[in-house]
C-alpha cells in the first residue's frame, strides 16, 4: 500500500511515493518520545482489579508467606522484610480497582502487622506474643510508614488520572452533541419539500396544473 505524501524537485511535479506505515510517512506529525524500558516492563506485568477486600487479602496473604520465609531462611531480619514490604504495597495499589483506592492505604498497614507476627519473636501465650508485635511495629514503623506513603501516592495519582479521564469523557460528549443535532436538524431540513411546490410539480398529472385530454368515441 503506497501513499503519495508531497512533490520532490527531483522531476517537475514528480510525487514523492512512500509506504503506508513507514517512519516519517504522515508529514508533519511526531513519531512520539522513546518509552523508557523501566515502563515497559511495568506494562508487561499483570494488572488484575482486585476489590477493597481481595487487595487487604492479597497484601495480607503475601507479607504473612514473606514473614515466614524471612523467619526460615534469614533469622527474621527485619530489614529485609521492609524491604519486600515496599513492592508488595506499590502492588497493591496498583491492582485495587479504581472504585476502592481509597482502601490501599488501609490495607497495607493490617498486611504489614499482620506479617509482622512470624519475626516478631514472641514467647509466652498469646498475651507475650501479642506484646512482641506491638514492639516490632513500634521499632519498625518506619518501614510501616514508608510502604504506607508509596500505596497513598500511587493511589492518588491513580484517583486524580481517573477524575482527569472522565472529565475528558464529559467534554468530549459535551462537544459532539451539538455537532450531531446541527447534522440532523440540516438533514431533516434538506428532506422537507418546498413551500408551495406540488408533489408533482413539472411532471404529468392532476397536480402538473394541466387539463386531462379526453378520449374522442370511435365509430
Amino acid at each position: 500500500m503506497y501513499r503519495v505524501t508531497g512533490r520532490t524537485r527531483r522531476g517537475p511535479g514528480g510525487p514523492r511515493i512512500q509506504r503506508a506505515g513507514a517512519p516519517g510517512a504522515v508529514a508533519g506529525k511526531p513519531t512520539g518520545r522513546p518509552v523508557p524500558p523501566v515502563v515497559l516492563a511495568l506494562r508487561r506485568l499483570p494488572q488484575p482489579r482486585l476489590t477493597g477486600l481481595g487487595a487487604g487479602l492479597f497484601a495480607s496473604a503475601v507479607m504473612l508467606t514473606l514473614g515466614f520465609l524471612d523467619r526460615l531462611l534469614l533469622d527474621g531480619s527485619p530489614v529485609v522484610y521492609g524491604l519486600l514490604f515496599l513492592p508488595v504495597s506499590a502492588l497493591t495499589a496498583l491492582w485495587v480497582r479504581a472504585a476502592d483506592l481509597v482502601t490501599a492505604p488501609i490495607a497495607v498497614p493490617i498486611a504489614f502487622a499482620v506479617g509482622v507476627v512470624p519475626i516478631a519473636g514472641g514467647t509466652g501465650g498469646f498475651g507475650g506474643q501479642a506484646m512482641a508485635v506491638v514492639t516490632a511495629l513500634a521499632v519498625h514503623a518506619g518501614w510501616l510508614y514508608g510502604g504506607t506513603l508509596v500505596a497513598g501516592l500511587i493511589a492518588s495519582v491513580r484517583k486524580v488520572r481517573e477524575m482527569g479521564r472522565r472529565q475528558h469523557l464529559v467534554r468530549t460528549a459535551a462537544a459532539s452533541a451539538p455537532a450531531a443535532g446541527g447534522a440532523s436538524a440540516g438533514s431533516s431540513a434538506g428532506a422537507s419539500p418546498v413551500a408551495g411546490e406540488a408533489p408533482g410539480a413539472g411532471g404529468r398529472g392532476p397536480a402538473s396544473g394541466g387539463r386531462t385530454p379526453r378520449r374522442r368515441p370511435v365509430g
